[in-house]
């Protein structure tokens, strides 16, 4: 997160001169490389090395937001954003349980892997490679995909008697001097900003989640194992899927972004809530219950930052939305790094005042996410958030 957050606003602006393309394949090649190295970690310096490497060099999440918005007529950028964060949030529930799976294979899978071979060697270098062998082949199709940012000349009579050159070093001058400061454009910095503030939300409530779930009963947990809870989050990430694929344009369109935010935000504040009486059931009613908890959380979490990019996809002209979803990628970074520290610093606070006269316990974790998400409410309403009228 913190490499990223450097270089972010650069691959953004290199993915407006350049196009949304090479940045594309550029960071797909770096998770080749720098995963593989990773799972080779020797230290814990080396392993953090390359992850600070592979943020910086990846500056994909930024240009792929703009190329969603570009590939599609206007009508339908809700739907292609939603499959961004859609690929987003099922990576995110994927990834962690595929790394379980697979990592320390010679202790899981003895019959296969022998305990003095490479992979017993290097315990995590077995998921690493199968992510970077499915990375190696996305890059490899991405030299396939269209290029979505097209420079027109300001006029097309004579354009076969103008020089590539000389029309490149107009279109370039006229732009500068056209193109709006970003950090003045508010409608753009205040979608970021509320942005920030509900992925802050939503990295504290996905640490806080799962230390939650394997806590022991008399710390006001579950008692679940890894396992127990990789299965809900794969069933949180199927039923994402379903409804921000089919379900999520339809809704957007009827309610408009910042609406639907609003309300589906309103309505995460009660569900957070009963997550403390939740722990209080037990045996299938528990199953049945956590787990459409965690699918209702989740669709209303990746909705909420679907909508968000919406709003700042639209606040800028397409020669700027690379650098635009590039400033987003920093400042969201910064507030990602710190939401897993501080859900864990917050978990770790209530269940060392299981008896506190206030809110005890976990009713203490669950109240302090409320009052981010309160917060990120009350900033989707003017005059901060504003909506760029064309």
């Amino acid at each position: 997160m913190l490499g990223r957050a450097l270089t972010s606003v650069l691959w953004g602006a290199i993915s407006d001169r350049y196009g949304r393309k090479p940045v594309i394949i550029i960071g797909c090649a770096t998770v080749v490389v720098f995963n593989t190295l990773f799972g080779l970690s020797v230290n814990f310096w080396m392993a953090l090395t390359t992850r600070f490497l592979l943020g910086s060099l990846n500056g994909l999440l930024g240009p792929i937001k703009a190329y969603a918005c570009e590939t599609v007529r206007e009508e339908y950028q809700s739907l292609g954003l939603s499959a961004v964060s859609t690929a987003w949030g099922t990576g995110l529930i994927i990834g962690p349980a595929l790394g379980g799976y697979l990592a320390q294979p010679a202790e899981k899978f003895p019959g296969i892997f022998a305990s003095d071979s490479f992979f017993g060697r290097f315990p995590y270098f077995l998921p690493c490679l199968i992510i970077s062998v499915f990375a190696a082949f996305v890059t490899v199709a991405c030299f396939w995909i269209p290029e979505t940012l097209h420079t027109h000349p300001p006029s097309e009579k004579a354009s076969s008697q103008i020089s590539y050159d000389a029309l490149e070093s107009e279109t370039r001058g006229s732009d500068e001097k056209a193109k709006p400061s970003l950090w003045k454009n508010w409608p753009l910095m205040s979608s970021i900003i509320v942005y920030c503030v509900f992925s802050l939300h939503d990295m504290a409530y996905t640490e806080i989640f799962s230390l939650w779930a394997v806590s022991p009963r008399r710390l006001g947990g579950l008692s679940y194992t890894t396992q127990d809870v990789g299965t809900v989050l794969a069933i949180s990430g199927f039923g994402l899927l379903i409804f921000q694929s089919t379900l999520y344009p339809m809704v957007e369109k009827i309610m408009g972004p910042i609406m639907l935010c609003r309300i589906l935000g309103v309505v995460s504040i009660p569900l957070l809530t009963s997550y403390h009486y939740i722990a209080m059931l037990s045996g299938i009613t528990l199953s049945i219950v956590l787990n459409c908890a965690s699918l209702v959380k989740n669709v209303f979490s990746i909705s909420i930052v679907t909508g968000l990019f919406i709003l700042q996809n639209r606040a800028v002209d397409q020669e700027q939305r690379g650098a635009a979803n590039g400033i987003a990628m920093t400042l969201m970074s910064l507030f990602k790094a710190a939401g897993p520290a501080g859900g864990g610093a917050l978990f770790s606070w209530g269940q060392k005042h299981q008896n506190s006269s206030f809110l005890p316990g976990d009713e203490m974790v669950f109240f302090v996410l409320n009052i981010i998400e309160a917060i990120g409410i009350l900033m989707t309403f003017k005059p901060f958030l504003v909506e760029r009228r064309n």
